[in-house]
C-alpha cells in the first residue's frame, strides 16, 4: 500500500488532495445544475472570461484570483443584462462575450513582454502549488455554494423543469437563473488555482454526468457526483505522482474516463436487467 500512502506524506501532495476534494464537492453541486439546465457553454465561457482579469492582475502584481473574479463577474453580469433586454439570444450573447474576452486575454498576454505567468498555468492550473490560503478560499466557496443551493433548491428545481409553473408559484425563475450563473462563476473562480480556467469545465460536467446514470433525484446526483469527483482527484494525483504527468489535466482526464466508464457499466447493467425477465418468461413457458 506504500504506492497509495507515500505520495501524500509530502505536504504539497496532501494540500493538493485536500484542494482537489474541495473542488470536487463544489463542482458536484454546481455541475449537477449545469448538466440539468444545459449550461455547459456558460461554464466554459466564464472560464475563458477570467483570462483578461487574471492577466491584468498578474501585470499589476495583484493576486490573479482577484482579477479573475472581477473579470468573470463582469462577464456574468453582461450576459444577464443582454438576456434581460432580449436583443440577443442567450447562447449568442455568451458566444460573443466568450470570444471577446478570450481574445482580450490573449492580446494582453502577447503584448506584454514582462508577463511572468505561464499561460498553461492559467488554462490548466497547478494543483500541486495549492497553498493553505487557497484551501481556505475553496472551503469558503464550498460553504457559500451549499448555502445558496440549499436555500434556493425549490426555485432551481421549478425553473429547471417549467419556468411558467415556477412563475405561477412565485418562485422567481429569473432570480434562479441569476443565482445559478453566480454559482457557476463562483465554482470557476474558486477552482482556478487547482485545475485552471479550461479544465474546470470538465470537473463541472464529468462527475455529474457519471452520477446522473445511477440516480433519480438532484441531491442524490450531487452526492454521487462528489464521490466521482473525489475519486478523480485521488486517482489523478496518484497517476501524476507515479507517472510524472501534469496533475490538473490528469485529474480532469480521469474524471472524463470515469464518466465514460459509468455510461458503459450502466448500459451493460440495463441490458442484463432487460434480459432477466425474458429469461424468466422462457423458463416458465
Amino acid at each position: 500500500m506504500s504506492w497509495l500512502i507515500e505520495p501524500f506524506t509530502a505536504e504539497f501532495m496532501a494540500r493538493a488532495l485536500l484542494g482537489g476534494l474541495l473542488v470536487a464537492a463544489i463542482c458536484a453541486v454546481v455541475g449537477t445544475w449545469v448538466v440539468t439546465r444545459g449550461m455547459a457553454f456558460l461554464g466554459e465561457a466564464i472560464g475563458h472570461g477570467m483570462l483578461p482579469g487574471v492577466a491584468i492582475a498578474t501585470l499589476l502584481g495583484w493576486p490573479p484570483v482577484i482579477g479573475g473574479a472581477v473579470s468573470a463577474a463582469a462577464m456574468s453580469g453582461t450576459i444577464g443584462l443582454l438576456q434581460r433586454r432580449g436583443r440577443l439570444s442567450y447562447d449568442t450573447s455568451i458566444g460573443l462575450l466568450f470570444v471577446g474576452m478570450l481574445s482580450l486575454g490573449v492580446i494582453i498576454v502577447s503584448h506584454s513582454r514582462s508577463f511572468a505567468t505561464d499561460a498553461t498555468v492559467m488554462l490548466f492550473g497547478d494543483v500541486l502549488a495549492v497553498r493553505w490560503p487557497d484551501v481556505a478560499l475553496l472551503a469558503g466557496a464550498l460553504v457559500a455554494t451549499l448555502g445558496i443551493a440549499a436555500a434556493f433548491h425549490r426555485h432551481f428545481v421549478a425553473a429547471a423543469f417549467d419556468e411558467r409553473v415556477a412563475q405561477t408559484l412565485g418562485l422567481r425563475p429569473r432570480l434562479a437563473q441569476v443565482l445559478l450563473t453566480a454559482l457557476v462563476t463562483l465554482a470557476v473562480v474558486a477552482s482556478y488555482q487547482a485545475v485552471g480556467s479550461l479544465l474546470v469545465v470538465g470537473m463541472l460536467l464529468a462527475p455529474a454526468v457519471a452520477a446522473g446514470r445511477w440516480t433519480r433525484s438532484i441531491p442524490a446526483t450531487m452526492l454521487l457526483a462528489a464521490a466521482f469527483g473525489a475519486a478523480s482527484a485521488l486517482i489523478g494525483l496518484l497517476i501524476s505522482w507515479h507517472a510524472a504527468t501534469a496533475a490538473g489535466p490528469t485529474i480532469a482526464g480521469v474524471a472524463i474516463l470515469l464518466a465514460g466508464g459509468s455510461a458503459a457499466v450502466r448500459a451493460v447493467a440495463a441490458r442484463l436487467t432487460a434480459h432477466v425477465p425474458a429469461l424468466e418468461s422462457t423458463i416458465t413457458a
